[in-house]
């Protein structure tokens, strides 16, 4: 993989339909509007190249845990599950049980 991360408005589409989230939820986590998003991906396969849209999907991906899979060997690019299924239930599951956040920082 190159040190230049390249994401398109598909692979956006893509990691959305992989993780089965919607546009507003993937906004949201990305921390832009529908809007932005909108246009991003109706963008296709062109480069996303502003800085801001490209960090905010990249945090938005992070927050899916999904990973990008670049070009290469004469495949295309896309998507992927960082995380197995029953590790994201595991996840979800804990996160889910409430009460006060602490440090994950032991002693």
């Amino acid at each position: 993989m190159s040190g230049h991360v390249h994401i398109t408005g598909r692979v956006i589409a893509a990691a959305r339909a992989l993780v089965g989230v919607s546009a507003a939820d993937f906004a949201s986590a990305a921390g832009i509007s529908t809007d932005t998003l909108g246009r991003i991906e109706c963008a296709g396969s062109a480069w996303i190249t502003e800085k801001a849209d490209l960090c905010a999907a990249q945090r938005a991906l992070d927050h899916y845990g999904v990973i990008l899979v670049e070009e290469e060997g004469g495949m295309g690019a896309g998507v992927r599950l960082k995380f197995t299924r029953s590790d994201t239930r595991q996840i979800a599951r804990l996160e889910g049980e409430g009460g006060v956040a602490g440090s994950d920082d032991a002693p």
